[in-house]
């Protein structure tokens, strides 16, 4: 094996240069797809998660039963804010 081999650079394929910032456009469509289902997800996570709490609430109501539900349904609108405002924080972090 010569050493000549290791003095020429051999280019596989075209790195992208990361200075430029944008992604190549199939990825970014991907990508803009799959944030676009994980909100949809998070938004009908969030929906369900409120009725469900507030079902709940109603049943153990109607039973006479004391129940922590208001903690629940506080961390179920907490998580339904942060699934809210999670494009819009991350846009102010970075930008």
């Amino acid at each position: 094996m010569s050493l000549e081999l290791f003095n020429h650079a051999v280019q596989l394929a075209d790195v992208p240069d990361p200075k430029t910032g944008d992604a190549p456009g199939p990825l970014k469509d991907k990508v803009t797809l799959v944030l676009g289902i994980l909100a949809w997800a998070g938004t009908a996570a969030g929906v369900a998660g409120v009725l469900i709490t507030g079902s709940m609430m109603a049943v153990s109501l109607k039973r006479g039963e004391s129940s922590e539900h208001m903690s629940r349904l506080g961390m179920v609108l907490g998580g339904c804010v942060l699934v809210a405002t999670a494009g819009p924080l991350v846009n102010f972090v970075f930008n």
